[in-house]
């Protein structure tokens, strides 16, 4: 990872999945009367790190076009502010924000507040090359870029995560709070020849695009609107009077699976996962018939 993303070792943590880095960072920075700021809705693990610490979560609503309100999200920084997360993309709602408009969040956030940019699906986005946020490091020793060997990879049962700190403290930190044994072998196996095989992520990338078009262009023929993805995977919301738990249910009935708005943060909204085109096609004619 040091060769990999020029970024050195002592500032590079490595856990069990990515979600193992993110808990280890709410057991190390918050606790009672602290705060922590997040896009809403957005991953579903963020609520569990105040839970856990009886820290205040602030939850600051996705603007228009389903993408963090940075500009809202600054506001909500306080003295008791610990730490902020930034989801890009964002899971569950697939928008993606330019890392100039990242940076200039970061330069307004002050020096002591942690602010982790949680990167599982950069290599989906289309904004800028995924190592362009890497460079933000060496400007801001509060940043901490959290990433996963789960998606694009493909290795998510054997759970890799890893972070790239603009500072050692974040690691230092984390590994204080945590058991020391947290990555098994075969993962760091799997995860190094991973890293050997950027062939494979770009092939992966190029078919995901592919379909994610051909998706995003059946859900328009439907008169439905998803948001400019830049994952893998789709957001939208549904026509109004549609009953989604019933909409949900019929769709599994029918072998397809997909992620119910309400249970992620927004009722009356799908999160649909990029298939192939057989499965794709599969999904549009049966949302088709139900709508």
């Amino acid at each position: 990872m040091r060769d990999r993303y020029d970024v050195p070792e002592g500032r590079i943590t490595v856990g069990n999945g990515s979600c193992d880095v993110l808990l280890a960072a709410g057991d190390a920075l918050l606790e009672p009367g602290a705060e922590m700021v997040y896009a809403w809705p957005s991953f579903s693990v963020y609520p569990h790190l105040a839970a856990a610490s009886g820290a205040r979560a602030i939850a600051v609503p996705v603007d228009a076009e389903h993408r963090h309100d940075l500009d809202a999200m600054r506001a909500e920084i306080t003295a008791a502010t610990r730490l902020v997360i930034v989801c890009n993309p964002n899971n569950p709602t697939s928008t993606a924000l330019p890392l100039p408009d990242i940076e200039a969040f970061l330069r307004a956030v002050p020096r002591h507040v942690c602010v982790i940019l949680d990167e599982a699906y950069c290599e989906f986005s289309l904004l800028e090359d995924p190592d362009s946020s890497i460079a933000l490091l060496k400007r801001h020793s509060n940043l901490v870029l959290l990433r996963t060997f789960s998606k694009i990879h493909g290795l998510a049962a054997l759970r890799v995560g890893f972070a790239l700190c603009g500072s050692e403290d974040f690691r230092v930190a984390v590994d204080q709070v945590r058991q020391p044994f947290f990555c098994n072998a075969a993962a760091q196996a799997a995860a190094t020849e991973a890293l050997k095989h950027e062939d494979e992520v770009t092939r992966r990338v190029e078919l995901n695009l592919a379909e994610r078009s051909g998706l995003e262009a059946g859900l328009r023929s439907l008169g439905l609107d998803p948001a400019e993805s830049h994952a893998n995977f789709l957001w939208f919301d549904l026509p109004e009077g549609v009953d989604e738990p019933a909409l949900v249910a019929t769709l599994a009935q029918g072998g397809v699976l997909v992620r119910s708005g309400k249970a992620l943060g927004r009722e009356g909204a799908l999160r649909l996962t990029v298939g192939r085109e057989a499965e794709n096609e599969r999904f549009l004619a049966q949302l088709r018939s139900l709508l």
